[in-house]
């Protein structure tokens, strides 16, 4: 296991955190050792500091998961300037969006994305150029040792909500976000890690962060179906994944042959919590893998863990702090929150973001002063949701006070509806919605994919475990739930719909 050291470096100096000759990156290109992974960012940082930025000026780059666009993230930062990775599922007027909202100076795409926008989406001071121009050879660029705490990287949420708003790292933050995975994870340099998830995602571009920070070696992939990620566990021999929920219904719908499922030492779950089931099935298929459930928000990367010894007889939980991270659930009088009682989850610390990029009203409603009991000063991430700290000292999930139900005059919690109806196997996925109702004040809807041939023995099995106030109204079945660019569940536009 890595050494947990407190100091935060600079992002771009991560290559050095491997041995030269040791595999950092497996592409489809072949393998990139860490003495190569040196000479990309070098060369790539050389070419952007000769194009005539100003310090902090800001470089997007639009790209699946190629060689560049896992270069990119720290030559941008050794070159002095921001980088504002785009998702790259986003369609032209999201995109349009973030290099206006960011000022990029530079736009890094390929000539086929490039070909789908249209005049005006890239901003008069924005250059557009093909990746193919920014070289990965041939240059030497050591950069500094400027301040670890300027701003790094801009991420853009998927924009569930509204337009997407990006999110401020500096060097600090994704360093110690590095140093905190990699250490909780026990990543080792004989590991390699799958990276499925979008890199402008928190948690997909961590992976490249936290593997190379333990010397380990990533296999960025682009996939179409799971087949795709069985194939390519078997080809790179993975031995970790990372997930989302709705990724996991996936692949365990996959064929995994029982030596390429068992081969795999660690799988981590973030964007939405694992129900019981959901962790029974995982089990059973990879059997020799410890499995992480994790609870973040982009705005602080990483708030919570459970231990893999946990998760069988805590399947509810959602852990406790990282390193570096002080988590706490506080009351609506600032107080701490006692144990049992649900409070609003704050997180303070060094991982805590800078605020939202040219957004100081939004800025101010979510990160504000950390309350008066913390051990961490300055500023804190108010996250919006609720959550209760056990006698256990283990984190639980209520809810996000927006998403709130109020029904017969009880307040509810979609989370607990969602996690009784995925609790047997009429469904596979499911989200619960509150709509307005003259009688109720709000009637409870599921959007749920399954079997809607099993919606009587779905409604019986309710009926025995939640109370009457809890039933839902109505089920509204569908062959798939729509997910966001990050592959979450798109809750927003599906309350959208049921509530129009």
């Amino acid at each position: 296991m890595i050494a947990l050291d407190p100091v935060p470096q600079r992002i771009d100096r991560l290559p050095s955190c491997g041995r030269a000759d040791d595999i950092a990156l497996l592409d489809k290109a072949g393998a990139m050792t860490f003495a190569e992974l040196e000479v990309a960012v070098a060369s790539a940082a050389a070419w952007l500091a000769g194009q005539g930025f100003a310090p902090g000026d800001r470089v997007a780059t639009w790209l699946p998961k190629t060689r560049l666009a896992c270069t990119m993230p720290l030559a941008v930062a050794r070159a002095g300037l921001v980088h504002v990775p785009i998702n790259p599922a986003l369609r032209r007027a999201q995109v349009a969006h973030i290099l206006a909202d960011s000022g990029a100076s530079l736009l890094v795409s390929q000539s086929s994305r490039a070909a789908t926008l249209e005049t005006g989406d890239v901003p008069p001071g924005c250059r557009l150029i093909d990746e193919s121009n920014v070289p990965l050879a041939g240059y030497s660029y050591p950069g500094d040792d400027g301040d670890a705490g300027a701003l790094a990287a801009i991420l853009y949420t998927s924009g569930s909500t509204g337009l997407p708003k990006g999110v401020m790292l500096s060097h600090v933050n994704l360093w110690l976000g590095a140093v905190a995975v990699a250490d909780y994870l026990r990543l080792t340099p004989k590991d390699r890690v799958l990276a499925v998830l979008p890199l402008s995602f928190d948690y997909g571009q961590n992976q490249l962060f936290s593997t190379w920070r333990a010397g380990a070696c990533v296999a960025p992939l682009d996939y179409l179906a799971a087949r795709d990620v069985v194939k390519a566990v078997e080809r790179t021999g993975a031995t970790t994944l990372a997930g989302v929920p709705p990724l996991w219904v996936q692949l365990l719908e996959a064929d995994w042959p029982p030596e390429i499922a068992g081969r795999m030492k660690r799988l981590t779950n973030s964007g939405g919590a694992l129900t019981p089931r959901l962790v029974q099935a995982l089990r059973a298929r990879f059997p020799a893998a410890d499995l992480y459930a994790m609870y973040g928000l982009t705005e602080a990367f990483r708030s919570t863990y459970l231990a893999p010894a946990l998760i069988d007889t805590h399947p509810d939980a959602m852990g406790t702090a990282i390193p570096f991270a002080e988590v706490m659930a506080v009351r609506a009088d600032g107080a701490r929150a006692a144990p049992g009682e649900p409070g609003e989850l704050v997180h303070a610390g060094p991982l805590v973001a800078q605020g939202y990029w040219r957004d100081p009203e939004r800025s101010a409603a979510r990160f504000r002063p950390a309350p008066d009991f913390a051990a961490s000063g300055g500023m804190a991430v108010w996250s919006g949701d609720t959550v209760i700290e056990g006698a256990d000292g283990l984190f639980r999930f209520v809810g996000r006070e927006d998403e709130m139900m109020k029904s017969a005059g009880n307040r509810i919690s979609p989370a607990e509806i969602e996690a009784a109806v995925l609790a047997g196997e009429e469904a596979r996925e499911a989200v619960a919605v509150g709509v307005p109702d003259p009688r109720l004040g709000q009637a409870i809807v599921v959007v749920l994919a399954g079997d809607p041939a099993r919606e009587p023995e779905l409604r019986a099995r309710l009926r025995t475990e939640l109370p009457s106030f809890m039933q839902p109204q109505r089920y509204d079945w569908r062959p798939a739930l729509p997910r966001n660019a990050n592959g979450k569940l798109d809750r927003a536009a599906i309350r959208a719909e049921v509530t129009a």
